[in-house]
């Protein structure tokens, strides 16, 4: 029986989406903070006659669209490698919340190949890998917050984790990325540059210095996602705001008990929500399933 190799795939929030400018391409220059939240995703793999990934979402696509597919494919053919994987893919990060479950997958992807053909692949040569798969893949590689600006593809690597409890709620809505920036308006820069936000000022000052320029178009389509923010404000967030492009929407909370009870408000009223503790690393190892 061959070896199962098995690692966790975190998902991330935004703090604060600045869109600069929309650039004459088509895309947008932006400025925004990534943090991690404790939700992830399971992702098993072991070698097999062909690629097969099975998954318990049945709204997940498992050919060739998804972005564990083309990671195998970006990674054979960057390092001269070859073979195929049955890949079990545990899903608990919601797709279209703007929580970054796929890049995450495709990122894990890549760690799980370096280890399963023993290459020490240098972690800049695998994010420039893993950029070319998605803006925001590089981040998930290093598992470090970052602020990500231009495209969304130049990082700098800056510790902000919040050391508050966060709580992140998906209202069961699927945003569409393009969409959202479609219909977004530029607000341009921040008036004080992001860093120096995140890292300078307490999150009850972020309700007046970081904004996501597409609330308002995500809000406007999707009025339960401005709801469960304020609803976030009101249960006792310091700071709360929608993620990315959305759906899901988080709050950050300075008392456990408050969090914990939010927490339990939410998940009564049936949405998926959940709760990351102060200071909160995610775990990047790649493991031997016992």
């Amino acid at each position: 029986m061959s070896d199962i190799l098995v690692a966790r795939s975190y998902a991330k929030i935004n703090l604060g989406l600045f869109i600069r400018e929309r650039l004459p391409n088509g895309y947008h220059d932006i400025e925004t903070g990534f943090a991690f939240i404790d939700m992830s995703d399971r992702i098993e793999m072991r070698p097999a006659a062909q690629t097969r990934i099975t998954c318990n979402d049945p709204e997940v696509p498992t050919g060739k669209d998804n972005l564990i597919v083309k990671a195998i494919s970006a990674f054979h053919q960057r390092f001269g490698t070859s073979g195929y994987f049955d890949i079990n893919l545990q899903k608990t990060i919601p797709a279209g919340a703007g929580l970054g479950g796929g890049s995450s997958n495709a990122a894990v992807m890549l760690r799980l190949l370096a280890r399963h053909y023993g290459l020490e692949i240098p972690l800049r040569e695998l994010c420039e890998l893993g950029a070319a798969l998605g803006a925001d893949v590089p981040v998930f590689i290093r598992a470090e917050t970052a602020i990500g600006s231009g495209t969304g593809t130049e990082l700098t690597y800056l510790d902000f984790q919040p050391d508050y409890h966060i709580v992140t709620v998906w209202p069961g809505i699927h945003s569409n990325t393009a969409e959202a920036y479609g219909m977004c308006q530029p607000g341009g820069p921040s008036e004080i540059p992001l860093a120096e936000i995140l890292t300078g000022y307490e999150p009850d000052e972020w309700n007046y210095l970081l904004r996501n320029d597409l609330e308002p178009p995500v809000i406007s389509r999707y009025p339960q996602v401005g709801n469960l923010k304020d609803q976030l404000t009101d249960m006792g967030a310091l700071f709360a705001a929608m993620s990315g492009s959305g759906s899901a929407v988080f709050g950050i909370f300075e008392q456990e008990l408050t969090a914990t009870d939010a927490l339990k408000y939410l998940l009564q009223l049936r949405y998926r929500a959940n709760i990351t503790p102060p200071g909160f690393r995610p775990n990047h190892g790649v493991y031997l399933k016992a």
